[in-house]
């Protein structure tokens, strides 16, 4: 039986309900994604809790992601008439594309208040996203200081802070949030691969084969060349191809410890840059 993937601990549950409570005091939200995952990253909680607030749609993590992918899912998210953001965080332009792109996502209401007398004001942004979409990141250059902790695991902000940036922007900062059941759970193994859920809630060996299957079909030259497999290894069931990996990497018959390493990989990029959401699959 697949695993069943699920993560709300309690701090989402109270992020969630404060930035219900602030959602008033910002013009825009920065609704970040990673592009890897641009479908299966979007909360659909949170796109609720906006309804028709202006928001900018930040797809962060480009230079990881497919950009055919990035580019097909960008037209497709701008389709849906939102303002959206391609963006890879170590950028040292970040702050201005970023600023840039919330004045064009404010530009109807601001104009609406300068009409009514009332003078620009910076612009008050709120910050959402699941875990590990590089929010803290993003908040730090753009701040242009170390004001959020960063790394590259989940959960690291605990609670709602306001900051203030140089380009006029105040951004109210929050947790990453997930939602309370992940009705399919390939988004949850997806969401587990890009390092949005805990690494301990889930059976490494089960994302291992996950991402093998996708692989099979979506490039496999990646598996072959980075574990020196042969051509003709994905003739094969998907557990015997993880049992050749392991085998390649010295593991013997430890899968375990072998699914840990293709899990490193992709992650560190050694798979080159993917994308696991496929807009065609989105579209067929």
């Amino acid at each position: 039986m697949a695993q069943i993937i699920q993560w709300f601990p309690g701090h989402m549950a109270k992020a969630f309900r404060l930035m219900r409570e602030n959602l008033k005091l910002v013009d825009v939200v920065f609704e970040l994604v990673d592009s890897r995952i641009p479908e299966s990253s979007r909360n659909p909680e949170v796109d609720k809790l906006i309804g028709n607030k202006p928001r900018l749609l930040i797809m962060t993590k480009a230079d990881l992601a497919d950009p055919d992918q990035t580019r097909a899912w960008k037209k497709h998210f701008e389709a849906q008439g939102y303002t959206v953001l391609v963006l890879d965080t170590r950028d040292p332009r970040t702050p201005q594309l970023v600023t840039k792109a919330a004045r064009r996502a404010v530009e109807a209401k601001k104009a609406a208040q300068l009409a009514k007398g009332i003078q620009d004001q910076p612009i008050r942004a709120m910050i959402s996203g699941v875990p590990n979409v590089g929010k803290s990141t993003l908040l730090n250059h753009l701040v242009m200081k170390n004001v959020a902790p960063t790394a590259d695991r989940p959960g690291v902000t605990k609670k709602v802070a306001w900051l203030k940036t140089p380009t006029k922007l105040e951004l109210l900062d929050s947790p990453g949030v997930l939602w309370p059941k992940f009705e399919d759970q390939n988004i949850g193994m997806k969401l587990a691969l890009t390092g949005a859920v805990k690494d301990t809630i889930f059976a490494k060996d089960d994302a291992a084969l996950f991402l093998i299957n996708f692989f099979r079909e979506y490039r496999p030259e990646a598996i072959i060349e980075r574990y020196y497999l042969n051509d003709n290894i994905f003739d094969q069931e998907n557990v015997d191809v993880l049992l050749s990996i392991t085998s390649k990497l010295g593991f013997k018959d430890d899968y375990d410890k072998a699914s840990e390493r293709i899990l490193n990989d992709l992650r560190k990029n050694k798979l080159g840059a993917f994308t696991l959401d496929l807009i065609e699959m989105k579209n067929d």
